[in-house]
């Protein structure tokens, strides 16, 4: 049998935002639309890379008029790798006070390569409005970082980038939600800031060396409130009946649908969607985590279920492919895909994990000092030596 060595921390790095990166590019192009809808545009399930849902992407949706497809990042990603800016800048534990005082200077003041826009721009003109809630509320309305998620959609939107929080924690997932949650305050509220936590909780645990997919569940439940812990619990159950995707699109749809605010129309949420509640969960999290029990942590088939299960599929395939990556490393991404994202998008996914993993040495050098002297003040006070 063929032993291969322990992947270093670098290698779960990579291996985590070059998972997420490449599962948000083969998802975006199929978002919001439902199983049967992607089958039927796409002659079946969608197998890798493939172009926009409308051939006239740039008029079909003229509230969102981007270049979805063909290996093309989205916002996930976009905001994924700025707070691996803000990581570089600080170079220490972030809260929400570093979201206001770094990430949204980059929203309205450093333009980027935005792939869908096929141009350079300010990120601000491409996330969401859930996203350009922080700029309302944090430069303009100069709201306590710590409190100014309180009113915005409740929604994927912090947790979806909440990978580099778990990747700076990695093997420590009770330090990755605390982080996390802190962070996420500036962004969301209720059930969707507790699903930034989570998800941050869940890449850390992959990171651990001896970490599985029913590990990093098990870490993830334990650790979860309300009802995103039902969520997953609920969707876990459910996922370990099955071993392909196919089978399991339904019954995970089914686990999901009791704590999903939006309702089986993606595109025309209810009334009470989006709202914050401690009996609901968002669903891509809990997808995320299922379609990894399914495909056993298997990153080809963890992310295509994801992708294939429609609806926010790129932020569940960005989620599950973050963990999975973390979990077994830059190998175990199909080297066409990860090759294809980075061409077409224009964008070097390897120095983001390059910069993470050393702010990461930094970070836990700190740590360890701020331990150990920690450590010393508590011998004094307890005359122990």
């Amino acid at each position: 049998m063929t032993t291969f060595p322990p992947l270093t921390l670098e290698d779960r790095i990579t291996g985590s935002l070059i998972g997420a990166a490449v599962g948000d590019a083969l998802g975006g192009p199929v978002e919001g639309w439902s199983p049967e809808q992607i089958c039927e545009r796409h002659g079946g399930r969608v197998n890798g890379i493939v172009g926009p849902f409308h051939d006239n992407w740039r008029t079909a949706r003229p509230i969102a008029p981007y270049h979805k497809g063909d290996g093309h990042i989205t916002d996930d990603t976009l905001m994924t790798h700025a707070l691996i800016r803000v990581y570089d800048a600080v170079r220490d534990h972030l809260d929400a006070y570093a979201i206001a005082d770094h990430l949204v200077p980059q929203l309205i003041e450093s333009p980027v390569w935005i792939p869908e826009l096929e141009a350079e721009a300010l990120p601000l003109q491409r996330v969401f409005l859930a996203e350009k809630w922080i700029v309302a509320r944090l430069h303009y309305g100069h709201v306590d970082p710590r409190e100014a998620g309180n009113g915005n959609i409740v929604n994927c939107g912090a947790a979806m980038y909440m990978a580099p929080v778990g990747l700076v924690n990695a093997g420590n997932p009770t330090a990755a939600y605390a982080e996390a949650i802190d962070v996420a305050g500036a962004h969301q509220s209720s059930y969707g800031r507790e699903a930034a936590g989570v998800f941050a909780a869940a890449v850390a645990a992959a990171c651990a060396p001896d970490a599985t997919p029913a590990s990093v569940v098990d870490t993830c439940l334990s650790l979860a409130k309300d009802g995103t812990r039902a969520a997953i619990e609920a969707v876990a159950e459910a996922a370990v009946r099955h071993h392909d995707f196919e089978s399991a699109l339904s019954p995970l749809r089914a686990a999901v649908a009791p704590f999903d605010t939006v309702g089986p129309d993606y595109r025309k949420p209810t009334l009470a969607a989006r709202r914050p509640s401690r009996l609901h969960s968002i669903e891509e999290l809990p997808i995320a985590l299922g379609m990894l029990l399914v495909a056993g942590g298997d990153y080809r088939h963890t992310v295509l279920g994801s992708v294939n299960y429609g609806r926010d599929c790129d932020s569940i395939a960005t989620m599950s492919g973050a963990v999975s990556g973390a979990l077994y490393g830059e190998s175990a991404i199909p080297s066409d895909w990860a090759k294809t994202v980075a061409e077409a998008s224009r964008t070097d996914l390897h120095a983001p994990p390059r910069t993470l993993a050393a702010v990461t040495r930094e970070i836990y050098a700190r740590d360890t000092a701020r331990r150990r002297s920690h450590e010393t003040a508590f011998a004094a006070l307890t005359g122990t030596p």
